[in-house]
């Protein structure tokens, strides 16, 4: 490959890994072309580019930008799961994608802008999505609120009984 054409992937690489939230390397072999088309759709329909990449070339666009500790996962087929905005769709899909076909293989990677192990992403992957997080919070938040709800609810309906119990008795007299 020619200099210039080397030097525009770099740049691309470095575009990339500029913005993402989560770029996590995996080694594809075993997969034949369907089975990676039907892994990029998956990862597609969650906002998640996956490219093929060459090490070297990944390791100078990383190292262009301070990130070291990615050198030991740059070995053998590379393919990269980038994603801009939520860092644990790919671990999930890449880890169910594992799960099913037994073929694919995580090697490590870089979320939220910190190296991490295979073990680590797939620790990641185990994580409830964002969206059921923030449910978890907001029924938290939710459940001492509704416990005073209903302490004052009880205190007005005790009142009311009370009250009711004393009609009875004026009224029994």
């Amino acid at each position: 490959m020619a200099r210039p054409e080397k030097e525009n992937q770099v740049q691309s690489i470095r575009d990339r890994l500029k913005v993402v939230a989560a770029a996590i390397l995996t080694d594809f072999r075993g997969l034949n072309v369907g089975e990676i088309a039907r892994l990029r759709g998956k990862l597609r329909d969650a906002g998640v580019e996956y490219k093929v990449v060459k090490n070297t070339l990944f390791e100078r666009a990383a190292q262009s930008l301070g990130i070291s500790g990615l050198e030991p996962y740059l070995q053998g087929p590379t393919a990269v799961a980038f994603s801009r905005e939520d860092p644990i769709a790919p671990a999930k899909i890449l880890a169910e994608y594992i799960r099913q076909m037994k073929k694919l293989a995580l090697k490590g990677g870089l979320v939220e802008g910190r190296v991490m192990t295979a073990d680590q992403i797939k620790a990641l992957a185990d994580l409830p999505s964002k969206n059921q997080l923030l449910s978890m919070v907001l029924g938290n938040l939710k459940s001492p609120m509704a416990g005073v709800a209903g302490v004052l609810v009880a205190l007005q309906r005790n009142l009311v009984y009370a009250l009711d119990q004393i009609q009875k008795q004026k009224e029994a007299a």
